[in-house]
């Protein structure tokens, strides 16, 4: 009797186990979301919905977006982490001399 019982525990965590898993990649699976934000896209740029009834849609897809982002990122990022780095600008006035120009803007 005890055997089966232990048997029968252990099925159910395996089962639920796997549910919350499965739950889990759905609720951070960002690619549903972004497939109904074309969708969204596409029925505005075919007139079936106008532009307030897409930005409605659009914010609210934005903002499930940004929660999925925060559960990945989890509870030890803190609010404005977020950095922007490898940015890099140059002027080319057309002269061909953008060389001279870098190496100015470095001193």
């Amino acid at each position: 009797m005890i055997i089966l019982d232990t048997l029968l525990i252990g099925g159910i965590k395996f089962v639920l186990s796997k549910i919350a898993s499965a739950v889990d990649s759905q609720l951070n699976d960002d690619s549903v979301l972004r497939e109904e934000l074309l969708a969204a896209q596409m029925r505005l740029e075919l007139g079936e919905i106008t532009e307030k009834q897409f930005a409605t849609v659009e914010a609210d897809i934005l903002a499930r977006l940004r929660e999925i982002r925060e559960r990945q990122r989890g509870p030890d990022a803190a609010a404005g982490e977020m950095r922007i780095t490898g940015i890099e600008a140059r002027f080319d006035d057309g002269s061909g001399d953008s060389d001279a120009e870098d190496a100015a803007a470095e001193r």
